[in-house]
């Protein structure tokens, strides 16, 4: 009988399952060699892509969110109206009445969480000598203010008159520095209607927010549905349409689309994403961007486990041909060569996970990564940790990274019993 069958018929080293035995003590050596440096090397490269791809998720999770929130919070998610324009993104709307059995439909809809009132008006506001033109967001209450609370800089929000019109509105930053204007100061803004004829009212700044994003920063502002009410000759019960407010973005298409189907004929449902379809274009253009990132990382980390056992084959050669000699099988020994890397991918595996998160914990305390807000329409890089994303990134890499280990194996097979052991 083969000496490598004795051996296996020993209790101990049968119990500890000799080619994990082999491994392991191949894994833990403590001299400075070649193979070493080539295992350090392998967790290293695994630890990294690992931390890199966790990081790179979690940054893009909160890029998402932050900006779908700015969106969202400033226009909501779909707008209801009953009239359709194709240009009602920047443009007034016509009087609609306000209809308490279709509202009361829109707040019992699944996945809708707020229904808001709203009507929009364009304006041309004068500043001493300065003007500017804008695009009015009529509110009823302030259910919108506690979303828009984070971007607000100065001053407060305006505050609803029970009787009459709010005379106060708020304005963006942007708009703000360009007249030179200050919270509690007055201005003239100019109303006009479709008839050519305007309409001039006295109002003062009750605060500045700053959003973030270009485009709604330049061309708007917040004012009381009143005020709107007023300047058109509407009744007391007449909107523009209904803002709805939902609880998950993803759902924005089908949503919009179901609304749309119950609402009455006569009745139109459009979504956000419809209405400014650059930017969530640009939003849709980052899980791409993760795709990517996560097979190139992937490959990444395939290749170096790949590179690593094909060097540590290589390198125990001699020991390889001795197993053989001893009547090992191939299959016993290519175990070995398999649980050695496996410890080497568990371990970076482990390493990476624990350094992505690190770093992503100490964005979220410090804000150390600061970004460009014109380009990126934030100031400080928001880290959102998805754990189930982490667990099926680590998952994901180790299943990948075994599989494609078979590959570099069967190099075992090859070797032959007499020139290895001669292999120096």
């Amino acid at each position: 009988m083969m000496y490598f069958q004795l051996l296996l018929k020993i209790p101990n080293i049968h119990i500890l399952n000799l080619p994990f035995f082999i491994a392991k003590r191949l894994a833990i050596v403590k001299q400075k060699t070649f193979s070493k440096f080539i295992i350090t090397l392998a967790v290293t490269a695994t630890a990294i892509s690992v931390a890199v791809m966790i990081v790179a998720m979690s940054f893009a999770n909160g890029f998402q969110s932050v900006i779908s929130n700015k969106v969202f919070s400033m226009w909501g998610h779909v707008r209801v109206m009953n009239s359709y324009d194709e240009k009602f993104t920047t443009a007034e709307e016509q009087p609609t009445l306000a209809d308490a059995g279709i509202e009361k439909q829109l707040r019992e809809t699944k996945g809708v969480i707020s229904v808001q009132p709203y009507a929009s008006k364009t304006a041309i506001l004068k500043y001493k000598t300065d003007i500017e033109s804008i695009l009015f967001k009529g509110i009823e209450d302030d259910e919108m203010f506690k979303r828009m609370q984070p971007f607000l800089l100065e001053g407060r929000w305006l505050r609803h008159d029970t009787i009459g019109y709010s005379t106060e509105i708020n304005i963006s930053k942007y708009i703000a520095d360009r007249l030179e204007i200050k919270v509690n100061d007055s201005l003239i803004v100019y109303f006009f209607k479709r008839d050519g004829s305007k309409k001039a009212r006295k109002l003062s700044i009750a605060g500045i927010y700053k959003v973030g994003i270009e485009e709604f920063d330049k061309g708007f502002g917040i004012c009381d549905i009143n005020l709107l009410r007023r300047i058109n000759d509407w009744e007391p019960n007449q909107i523009g349409g209904y803002e709805l407010y939902i609880d998950d973005y993803k759902k924005l298409d089908s949503l919009s689309e179901q609304i749309y189907s119950e609402l009455p004929q006569g009745w139109y449902a459009r979504s956000l994403k419809e209405l400014n379809p650059q930017i969530f274009d640009w939003l849709g253009l980052q899980d791409q961007l993760k795709s990517i990132l996560l097979v190139i990382m992937v490959i990444v980390a395939v290749v170096n486990m790949i590179t690593c056992l094909i060097i540590l084959v290589l390198e125990r050669t001699s020991m390889t041909g001795i197993l053989k000699a001893l009547g090992a099988s191939d299959g016993k020994i290519q175990k070995i060569f398999l649980y050695n890397t496996s410890f080497i991918a568990i371990l970076g595996i482990l390493l990476g996970t624990l350094l992505g998160l690190a770093i992503c914990f100490l964005q979220q305390k410090t804000g150390f990564i600061k970004l460009n807000e014109e380009a990126y329409f934030m100031r400080v890089a928001e880290a959102q940790i998805n754990y189930w994303q982490v667990l099926a990134i680590d998952i994901a890499t180790l299943l990948i990274c075994m599989t494609t280990l078979l590959i570099p194996v069967l190099l075992v097979k090859k070797i032959n019993v007499v020139k290895a052991i001669q292999f120096r």
